[in-house]
């Protein structure tokens, strides 16, 4: 297998040069439930940091929050240099956020209508405004260092869990941002596919590249993670 970091480098064109996350003082309510009470906590660059905490703690929330796929009510939160306060975040700011965030989500989310190829293509002609021929080569080679690029003319109903989670990774890749983001990518594995998730995901980190990993999976955890934080009734515990 090809080393990733050969086919990809982060963008980090006006990124920050302090922690590749800063998480300050985030509230948000859905309803009455508070799900973030004041959380607070930084990640440093270069590592895999993972998120433990129970379900339902607010692990994929702190996530979603950070890749702006939800708007929270008070604190502030900086990733790889842009800036999101409490509400909705502007096209601009969004724009920015695309460039520096990637996340693999729980269940892959993958286009069921589209091939893997164009799953994985679709986001640097849209995002980096690549021609489509220069966004194809660059999503094979992504593909082929993840050990799927035999798979990029099929669905994602005709993968295998793991290689669906490896055509996630590659789309999140896709726009070489120094942050990636994964929702519990144990969820579906067997120990032999978590054992080669952790070595993949050691591949992937470098002093520009950070991994932020929410997961209940303790094992993993032990054996990916340079940081643990804590996470429990919308708080961080340590």
């Amino acid at each position: 297998m090809t080393d990733v970091n050969a086919i990809v480098k982060p963008n980090v064109t006006g990124a920050s040069s302090g922690p590749a996350i800063r998480y300050d003082a985030v509230r948000l309510r859905r309803g009455r439930r508070l799900v973030l009470d004041g959380v607070t906590f930084q990640v440093a660059q270069g590592g895999v940091v993972v998120l433990m905490g129970p379900s339902g703690s607010g692990k994929t929330t702190i996530l979603r929050t950070i890749a702006g796929l939800e708007s929270f009510e008070q604190g502030c939160i900086d990733v790889a240099g842009v800036t999101l306060g409490s509400g909705p975040p502007g096209r601009g700011v969004l724009r920015r956020l695309r460039r520096r965030v990637g996340m693999v989500f729980q269940f892959h989310c993958l286009f069921e209508h589209m091939t893997v190829l164009r799953n994985v293509s679709l986001a640097p002609v849209h995002v980096l405004g690549l021609g489509a021929a220069d966004a194809e080569q660059k999503a094979r080679a992504l593909l082929q260092s993840l050990g799927v690029e035999h798979r990029a003319g099929a669905l994602p109903r005709e993968l295998s869990g793991g290689e669906a989670q490896r055509v996630a990774i590659a789309r999140a890749l896709a726009v070489d941002p120094p942050v990636l983001l994964m929702d519990e990518p144990t969820a579906s594995l067997d120990p032999a596919r978590r054992h080669e998730l952790s070595a993949l995901l050691k591949n992937l980190v470098s002093r520009q590249r950070t991994l932020l990993i929410a997961t209940h999976d303790e094992e993993f955890a032990h054996t990916a993670a340079t940081r643990v934080v804590r996470v429990s009734d919308g708080r961080v515990t340590s």
